[in-house]
């Protein structure tokens, strides 16, 4: 029960750099120069106003995702489908705002908040259904909503949403109105990282301050326990699904109204799925996370920039960001198994466990 503390607290930090110097080594074992590399990548992530600009862009969206994602993480549910829930809440935070392109943007904005929010959710919620009432795998699930997101986005940018302007980007959708943005193409603004101040406290208060906080943290870690205290597991379980979807969901309402201003087929793939890194980097607190989600910008912002000054190639790059994935996942995730044994029976069983006092009675009768 107490391991998960240790993790967060050093494993990652140990884990993230024994992988930056293994994903070094194998470029210089491949010819090429991994001091350049390594100097490219400080000087990618905050070697210069525009790399930091660059680094809190990409933090914005990873930090409010995994923030979410956390949470269903410290309940023992692994929520992988969260790039599919920022696409669905674009999708609906768009489709608002250019169904209602002469509305006020005092109004239209917040309801474009609440529709990629609720949309969020609600695709969430498919597997969490799946798992809390019907024992489905939510890894397997979460994951193939991923897919059913991604021919959503497709069909979206393609037909009803599509761009009239006749450039021939023919899966793009039609730009915002230019009161609607949130931000320029940089990504960042004050609005977005005031949002992002409130989201953290928020999860602060929720974790520390509230009953629904202390129900997450029990069933994550002694789903016994929490069964004799009267908590239900699978209500925790669906309202972390509907939180984590959520925070998705906004996610893509901050991609469309900020740095994207339109939506396009396939936009910021890697962010969900890094966003769960950085979620299992911080799974136990907004601040870890948000420490976190800081570093994962940078290497976000690194990536970008490395091919300018480095012949490395775009796969390289990708090994680089899945070597540092590899490793955090098989470094977190036993712990999460464990919490899901410790749950599984609980929930197979449908009632309480049987009571640890006469079974020790029984032990001691049978051996006479």
């Amino acid at each position: 029960m107490r391991r998960l503390p240790k993790l967060a607290a050093a494993r990652p930090v140990a884990v993230i750099a024994l992988s930056l110097v293994l994903a070094l080594g194998v470029f210089a074992l491949s010819g090429y120069s991994a001091g350049a590399i390594a100097a490219g990548t400080i000087e990618g992530s905050v070697g210069s106003p525009a790399a930091l600009t660059q680094t809190v862009r990409w933090f914005i969206p990873l930090l409010i995702i995994a923030l979410g994602v956390g949470l269903a993480f410290q309940a023992g549910y692994f929520n992988i489908g969260a790039q599919g829930q920022m696409y669905v809440g674009a999708i609906g935070s768009l489709a608002v705002g250019l169904a209602w392109r002469e509305g006020p943007p005092l109004l239209v904005v917040p309801c474009a908040f609440a529709a990629g929010i609720a949309l969020g959710a609600l695709w969430s919620l498919v597997p969490g259904l799946l798992r809390t009432k019907l024992g489905a795998d939510e890894v397997v699930t979460s994951l193939m909503m991923n897919f059913i997101a991604v021919l959503l986005l497709e069909w979206v940018c393609t037909g009803p949403l599509k761009s009239g302007d006749g450039t021939g980007q023919a899966a793009t959708t039609d730009p915002l109105p230019a009161a609607f943005r949130l931000s320029d193409g940089s990504g960042v603004s004050l609005t977005l990282l005031l949002l992002c101040g409130v989201l953290v406290a928020g999860a602060v208060a929720l974790n520390s301050r509230t009953r629904l906080g202390l129900e997450i943290r029990v069933v994550g870690r002694n789903p016994v326990m929490a069964q004799w205290m009267g908590i239900r597991a699978s209500r925790v379980g669906l309202v972390v699904f509907a939180l984590s979807g959520a925070a998705a969901g906004l996610a893509g309402v901050v991609e469309a109204y900020g740095p994207a201003g339109s939506l396009r087929a396939g936009f910021s793939p890697q962010v969900g799925f890094m966003a769960v890194i950085v979620a299992l980097v911080g799974s136990l607190g907004p601040l870890r996370t948000l420490l976190a989600a800081l570093f994962f910008g940078g290497l976000r912002a690194a990536t970008l920039y490395l091919p300018i000054v480095s012949d490395l190639p775009q796969a390289g790059l990708d090994m680089l960001n899945g070597m540092v994935a590899l490793w955090i996942t098989v470094s977190a995730v036993p712990v999460l198994m464990r919490r899901r044994r410790l749950r599984d029976p609980v929930h197979a069983g449908g009632g309480l466990p049987a009571d640890p006092v006469r079974d020790d009675r029984e032990a001691v009768r049978s051996r006479g």
